[in-house]
Order: C-alpha cells, then sequence, then structure tokens
C-alpha cells in the first residue's frame, strides 16, 4: 500500500513539474512568434544570395543551373508553395536538357513532395507514377519509396473512415518497407521512415524509442527536429501521456518558427489541444500564427482545416475576453467604490487633522503668550521690588537728611546763630542730590538688565553707539530708554524725573531713534523686549 501511495506521490509531482515545463514553453513560443520576422529575414537573405546568381544562369553550365535551381528549391520547400513548385518545374526542364534520367527522377520527386503538400493527391500520384526508380541513386531511391507511402498515408487521413482505409495502410506500409531497403542502418533517413511506418500502426513505443535513439545520437537541423517531435508528440498521444505530447508539439512549433518553416502543423494541432483544456486566449494565438503560416506557404488544405476551428476558437476568445472585461469592470467599480470612501475617510480625517492642528497651534499659541505674560508678571515683580527697595532706601536717606537739618536748624535758632543757618541753606546743592539720585536709579536699572547697554548699542552701527564717561553708569540718552524700559513712556513723565523740558526729551528719542539701524517701530519693540535677569 505504502509503494503504491509513493508511486502516486511521484506521478502527481511529475505531472505537475511537466505542467510547470509546458507553460515556461507556451511562453517561450509566444516569444519567438512575436520576433518571428527576425527568421524570416534570415531564410530571405539566404535565397537573396542565391537568387543573385539568377541574373547571370545563361553563363552557369546545365548542372551548375541545376544545382542552383535545386539550392532555391530547398529553401522554398516549406516556405513558399508556388517558388518551390516553381524551380522543382525548372530542375525538370534541366534535367530534360540533360537527357539525364536520374536527374530527372530527382526532380519529379521534388515537385512530388510538393504536390503532396498542397493536397493535390491526384496530380502527386501522376508526377511519382514516370519516375523510374531504376535510374535513382540510393537516397533519392529511398526518399522517392517513403513520398509514395506518404502519399497514401495523407490520402487515408483525407478520406478518413472510408472503404480503402486498410487498403491506403498496407501500401503506405509496404513503400515504407522498400523506403528502409535503401537507406543506410543509423542514418538519419532510416531512423525518420521507422518512426513513421511504426506510427502509422500505432507502434507508439518502437516511435518513442527510435525517435529518442535519434536525438541521442545524432546532431539535427531545425526543420529535422521539428517533424520528429512531431511524430514523438503522436506517438506520447497514443500511450496518453498527453502532458508529453504537448510538450512535444510546443518544441515542434518552435523549431518551425526558429527554422521559418511556414508548412507545418505543430502550431495548428498545439492550437486545438489547447483550445480543448480551455486555454483559450493562447489557442487563439497559435490559431492565428497557424492561419498566417499556411497563407504564407499556400498550404491550401491547411487553410480548409484551420478554418473548420478558427470561428470556435475566435468565438471563444472573445467570449472570454468579454467575461474578463466585465470582471475587471466589476472590479474596477469595486475599486472605484473603495477609493471614494478612502478619499472620503481621508477628507474627514484631513479636516479632522486639520481642526486638531489649528487647536494645537491656538494651544501652543496660548502658551506661548502665557509664558510670556509670566514671563513679564515675573519680570514686573522684580523690578518692583528692586524700586520699592531703591525707593525706600531713597526716602529714608532724604528723610534722615531733612530731619538732620531740621534739627541742625532749630539748634541754630535757639542760639541766634542766623549766620550759621545761611551758611547750612547755601550748602544745600540740588543737582548734586539728582546725580545721586539718577546714580542709584542707574545701578539698580542696570542690577535687573546687566546687558542693556551691550543689547541697546547693537541697534546702531559702531561709530553711532553710545559710550559712557568714566564713572557713569548710564549717560543721559541711556538713562532715557532705561526709563521707557521701566514702562515710563509719557513724555512729560520723562521730562519732570529727568528735569529737562519735554521738547528737550522729544528731540533726545528722535534723535537716537533716527540713528539706529532700525526703523522707529522695530526699535521700540526691540527697547521692551530686552529681558531683566532672573
Amino acid at each position: 500500500m505504502k509503494s503504491l501511495r509513493l508511486v502516486a506521490l511521484l506521478f502527481c509531482v511529475a505531472q505537475s513539474v511537466s505542467a510547470q515545463s509546458n507553460d515556461s514553453l507556451i511562453a517561450v513560443l509566444k516569444k519567438e512568434i512575436a520576433q518571428k520576422e527576425v527568421y524570416v529575414q534570415h531564410k530571405l537573405n539566404a535565397i537573396a544570395n542565391l537568387r543573385q546568381s539568377l541574373a547571370h544562369v545563361s553563363r552557369l553550365t546545365l548542372p551548375e543551373q541545376f544545382e542552383l535551381y535545386n539550392g532555391l528549391y530547398h529553401q522554398y520547400k516549406v516556405f513558399i508553395n508556388d517558388s518551390a513548385f516553381k524551380y522543382a518545374t525548372r530542375l525538370i526542364e534541366t534535367a530534360g536538357k540533360l537527357k539525364d534520367k536520374s536527374r530527372l527522377g530527382y526532380a519529379r520527386v521534388k515537385l512530388s513532395f510538393i504536390l503532396n503538400s498542397s493536397g493535390m493527391f491526384k496530380e502527386t500520384f501522376d508526377s511519382l507514377n514516370v519516375v523510374e526508380p531504376r535510374y535513382l541513386d540510393d537516397s533519392t531511391k529511398a526518399n522517392y519509396y517513403w513520398l509514395v507511402g506518404k502519399a497514401y498515408s495523407d490520402l487515408n487521413i483525407y478520406n478518413k473512415g472510408n472503404l480503402y482505409d486498410a487498403y491506403y495502410i498496407n501500401l503506405s506500409q509496404h513503400y515504407f518497407d522498400s523506403a528502409l531497403q535503401w537507406c543506410p542502418a543509423k542514418s538519419y533517413q532510416h531512423y525518420y521512415v521507422t518512426a513513421v511506418k511504426n506510427g502509422q500502426i500505432h507502434n507508439y513505443q518502437k516511435v518513442i524509442d527510435t525517435i529518442e535513439e535519434l536525438f541521442r545520437t545524432q546532431t539535427l537541423t531545425n526543420p529535422q527536429r521539428a517533424v520528429n517531435y512531431y511524430d514523438l508528440a503522436a506517438a506520447y498521444r497514443g500511450v496518453n501521456q498527453e502532458e508529453k505530447n504537448l510538450r512535444c508539439l510546443l518544441m515542434s512549433a518552435l523549431c518551425d518558427v526558429r527554422a521559418a518553416t511556414k508548412e507545418t502543423a505543430a502550431t495548428y494541432t498545439v492550437a486545438r489541444l489547447l483550445y480543448d483544456r480551455g486555454d483559450v486566449a493562447d489557442a487563439y494565438v497559435f490559431i492565428q500564427q497557424a492561419l498566417d503560416d499556411a497563407e504564407f506557404y499556400g498550404a491550401r488544405q491547411r487553410m480548409v482545416e484551420i478554418g473548420s476551428i478558427l470561428p470556435m476558437v475566435a468565438s471563444a476568445a472573445l467570449t472570454q475576453s468579454e467575461s474578463q472585461r466585465r470582471l475587471w469592470l466589476g472590479y474596477g467599480v469595486g475599486l472605484s467604490v473603495l477609493f471614494a470612501m478612502l478619499g472620503l475617510f481621508a477628507y474627514v480625517s484631513l479636516r479632522q487633522l486639520r481642526k486638531l492642528k489649528a487647536a494645537e497651534l491656538q494651544i501652543k499659541e496660548a502658551n506661548n503668550t502665557l509664558q510670556e505674560t509670566n514671563r513679564q508678571l515675573t519680570e514686573a515683580n522684580r523690578i518692583k521690588e528692586e524700586y520699592i527697595g531703591y525707593s525706600f532706601s531713597v526716602n529714608s536717606e532724604y528723610l534722615e537728611k531733612m530731619e538732620s537739618l531740621k534739627r541742625s536748624v532749630d539748634q541754630k535758632l535757639t542760639h541766634k546763630k542766623y549766620d550759621d543757618i545761611k551758611f547750612i541753606v547755601n550748602n544745600i546743592n540740588a543737582r548734586r542730590d539728582r546725580e545721586e539720585l539718577y546714580h542709584s536709579f542707574d545701578k539698580v536699572f542696570l542690577k535687573l538688565f546687566p546687558d542693556f547697554v551691550k543689547t541697546f548699542n547693537s541697534y546702531f552701527h559702531k561709530e553711532d553707539q553710545f559710550v559712557t564717561k568714566e564713572g557713569q553708569l548710564l549717560n543721559t540718552e541711556l538713562r532715557i530708554f532705561a526709563l521707557i524700559r521701566m514702562g515710563i513712556t509719557d513724555t512729560d513723565d520723562i521730562a519732570r524725573i529727568m528735569d529737562y523740558s519735554v521738547n528737550t526729551i522729544y528731540a533726545y528719542k528722535t534723535k537716537v531713534r533716527n540713528k539706529s539701524i532700525l526703523p522707529n517701530d522695530e526699535f521700540d519693540r526691540k527697547i521692551m523686549e530686552i529681558q531683566a535677569t532672573a
């Protein structure tokens, strides 16, 4: 039981690998068909080289003319039927001029092949019947008997199912046997005729063994490989090995394309097989190629054969294409709806994101404003604390000074020392007291704003910057803007503090602003942005 399961498993694996191999070969064949004109051009170039000699054919001897026509015949043999027929006819004419019965028989065999390929069976037998085998060399004699056998075989296939089937098969076998008598053992011709003979009588294993031995022992041309792969495919079909059948048909078709062979049945047979398997798209590609080949070659019976299946394949391909179109249309509609939903979702999400961003920005701005307000409050509290302390200190000193002055004056009045009182009054110096007041203010201000002078000067060109005298903390200009930084912006208030007229203060402010490298509004804003120490 285990052995049977193993065999079944190996069979399934082999079938899978073979199917994959065939899929690859189908892809290769389609690629080669797409570039078939390259191979056709090679063939045309070879023909053109031979046709150059036709311009001077009269200068050639009759044997040379015979060889030239023979070369052209072989180029056209499976390429263009009418041209092959023309040069086979010229071979016959030239052989007649030479009065050479061997060449004449050879030429008639060539013409018979073309007639048979065209499905002209009566004309084929008429041509073969006038050949005298005794004048042929061994190779041509073998080819002659093989062609007679092939003609009966093709006639049997054409008239399949009539009363003459057995008769035609017996005649074919007889002539194939005759052909084998003139084929050297182990020659290509011997292998080929052996395979054809056994294929006709359904001895498929013999066909397989013969062709596989041929492939192992000899190097073949593409046309030779094509016909043998085709016969091998038929043998595999006979033993129900369908994947190998398809593989050999694909190989045969590949060799035909690469050899620019137009007289071929492989591509047509591949198309039928794929159509039966439901691979309509590939079947349509290959049936079109088969029709192109048949029309190019001029094979009338092949065109009729292809015409019997082409409408079915084309109709199935059209139906499949329409089904696929509808399927893709359905996918397209579904994807469109999906994309529309995604677009709507993206739009809603984007709007929400924008709202969140706007809210985040507002919160950030509010936080910044709050931080700035807190900073200003902290700064104001610091200034307030400093200047409250400064005010108490100044006022205390002033009160003590007044108390001392009052006591001294009272004492002098008691003793009627009027001259001393006059001396005391004369010694009162308001200007000096005011300077001391300014110095105290400057000291407290620079304690709060240590970078004020440096920052203030950065708003001017070097030559316009303000330098204080030795022992001086702030000069008049700096002090005016120090008061502004403290929040004293009214010109009248500044004038009273500085003991200047309002016009003088205004002139100082205007002069300073005009020297600045900043516009006036920005200059005032920058002054207020100078920060106090924490």
